[in-house]
């Protein structure tokens, strides 16, 4: 990553209902933050990619994606090693 997010302005996706992270999104933006970072890992990527896309088209029409990166992690389990895909998509206002 070229630029690393702060956690302030950073929204970890896990295992809650969308419109949790849509309503946590919508907070930051409209505290002031300029950009918010969905990150996920996992199953739960296709989630962080809901999220973006409701808040986008539903919500806040004029937040656009500026990036989205992807990536993978090893992660100790029972099982051993597995690796396991990351993605981090950040949302932000043209401009």
């Amino acid at each position: 990553m070229a630029e690393e997010a702060s956690d302030e302005n950073t929204v970890f996706i896990g295992n809650k209902p969308v419109m949790n992270y849509v309503l946590a999104v919508i907070t930051q933006i409209n505290e002031g933050s300029g950009e918010v970072v969905l990150k996920a890992r996992g199953r739960a990527i296709s989630r962080a990619v809901d999220v973006a896309e409701i808040v986008r088209n539903r919500f806040l029409q004029d937040l656009d994606i500026q990036s989205i990166e992807t990536g993978t992690v090893e992660l100790e389990g029972e099982r051993g090693t597995s690796n396991v895909s990351t993605m981090a998509i950040s949302l932000g206002k043209e401009g």
